[in-house]
């Protein structure tokens, strides 16, 4: 079954720690709901605040998140669905969706010989 990231972004700065009794309830009810769309949620992690961020590009490190921006990378899943249209009914329930947003992208697929 196709597998797909799913990018959580939320009002910087994200701090997990920050979310209401409200909000948990429904990240608690999510599974269910990806399973009842026949999704299967593989693996999920929260970031931690974008203010723990440290970027690097070439040989400079900084302190905060790559862009500056109103909202953050907060966390991702990986979803296993059976096609796109389940994936983003999938993300369309996400709790992020009401203050933040959800992108969806197919997880790219190596060939046996390590190809494309």
């Amino acid at each position: 079954m196709p597998q797909y990231a799913v990018i959580i972004h939320s009002p910087a700065p994200a701090d997990p720690a920050a979310l209401t009794p409200d909000y948990l309830a429904l990240l608690e009810r999510y599974p269910a709901q990806v399973e009842e769309l026949g999704g299967k949620e593989i693996a999920g992690f929260a970031l931690e605040a974008s203010t723990t961020a440290t970027s690097v590009r070439g040989d400079v490190v900084t302190d905060g998140p790559f862009a500056e921006a109103k909202e953050v990378v907060a966390g991702f899943f990986v979803l296993e669905a059976p096609d796109l249209d389940v994936a983003l009914a999938v993300a369309k329930l996400n709790p992020a969706c009401l203050d933040g947003g959800v992108e969806v992208r197919p997880l790219f697929a190596w060939a046996p010989d390590g190809r494309a």
